[in-house]
């Protein structure tokens, strides 16, 4: 059949009627205030070359992984590129995931147990709220960042259920409004009541921590915290993602993680890509140096603007005007578009109704005059 049952295409024109409509993009050549790439690394011409002499020192010339890990797709190349990882990331093992979504899907849907309780971040990203669905454990949200409200919850519902594993689930830096919990005050929060900390650091990996190690490792907590998930679609511009922790838990996830068994493995070019940007990350200087700068460039220029009251606070790469409504968010995206700037507009469902925004992705080669000149052109469609 040629047509969507009825119930869909009503779905899709309610889309429409609340302009919320998802189409893909064109590519396009305007100024990246949008991209996950704060670095420049997926554009990074030694990495892309430095890829395929690695490819061709080591006689690999396989175009595709041809099974799922456990089957005929497990190469060295991918032991090696995740004892390298493991390293860098100071934790005993590391085990790569086809994606951020795979990663998240295969931790929360595998390792919590019937019985069990979750608590997470209300803002937590919609992989994480899928792997806690897929699972058999109880789970509750609590309030963005407010750990007063996760400890109320804590008394309230492990008080009655003293012999299940507690799992509590948050970001290092959150995607929609790249703010950051407490993970200092959190990790002791978890000690407290015996919790298992399960830390995403999509947004921290190449930002925050030495050579861009992430904010866990920063603050010092890699002790601290059960699993990490890391996803490379960021800051290190390729694909693909990794969980790290203990062996025991690496050992764990091969065994149940459906997402990591069932599926093909990365094909050896997209490791010896994650393998090569690694290692550069773990030379990396200039360009996180660069991306922190512009990061505090763009909160003095919101201020000097006057266009703070529209921001909510960030010191990640991911700053974020609110503009409620969709429509509005839209018109003033293609504002901006029109100026040259790609600054895409995040709207509703994908956040509450009245939070809509302009995200602003900040990266290591955006100029000062780029951030001033978009700020202006913003500050002058909204004022």
């Amino acid at each position: 059949m040629n047509t969507l049952p009825k119930p869909l295409i009503e779905k899709l024109n309610l889309r429409e009627d609340q302009h919320s409509k998802r189409m893909l993009p064109n590519e396009n050549v305007l100024i990246d205030f949008s991209s996950n790439d704060y670095l420049g690394y997926a554009k990074n011409e030694l990495i892309f070359q430095k890829t395929h002499q690695y490819l061709v020192e080591n006689n690999i010339k396989t175009n595709g992984a041809t099974g799922s890990r456990l089957l005929t797709g497990n190469y060295n190349l991918h032991t090696e590129t995740e004892a390298y990882i493991a390293r860098f990331h100071g934790t005993e093992a590391a085990l790569i995931f086809n994606s951020g979504y795979d990663a998240n899907l295969g931790v929360l849907s595998a390792i919590p147990q019937r019985n069990d309780i979750i608590f997470y971040d209300e803002l937590c990203h919609s992989s994480i709220r899928d792997g806690i669905q897929l699972s058999k454990a109880k789970s509750y949200k609590f309030k963005h960042n407010d750990l007063e409200n996760l400890e109320k919850l804590l008394t309230k519902f492990k008080i009655h259920n003293t012999t299940s594993v507690t799992y509590i689930i948050t970001e290092s830096v959150f995607s929609m409004d790249g703010d950051s919990p407490n993970l200092e005050k959190l990790s002791v929060l978890c000690e407290k009541h015996q919790c298992y900390l399960i830390v995403d650091e999509a947004h921290a990996l190449g930002v925050f921590g030495l050579q861009g190690s992430g904010l866990v490792q920063q603050l010092n907590l890699q002790d601290k915290v059960f699993a990490r998930i890391i996803t490379f679609g960021k800051a290190l511009g390729c694909h693909g993602a990794v969980v790290v922790g203990s062996e025991l838990l690496k050992s764990y996830l091969i065994n149940y993680a459906r997402s990591f068994i069932y599926t093909t493995a990365l094909s050896p070019h997209s490791t010896a890509t994650i393998y090569i940007a690694y290692k550069h990350l773990n030379s990396e200087k200039e360009q996180i140096e660069k991306l922190n700068k512009n990061i505090i460039f763009f909160n003095e220029e919101i201020n000097a603007i006057g266009l703070k009251h529209l921001f909510i606070a960030s010191n990640s790469p991911i700053q974020c005007a609110v503009i409620p409504s969709n429509e509005k968010a839209k018109k003033v995206s293609q504002y901006l578009q029109s100026k040259g700037f790609d600054v895409k507009p995040i709207l509703s469902p994908t956040v509450p109704k009245g939070k809509e925004r302009l995200r602003f992705c900040l990266h290591s080669y955006n100029s000062k005059k780029h951030i001033t000149d978009v700020l202006v052109f913003l500050y002058n469609f909204v004022k």
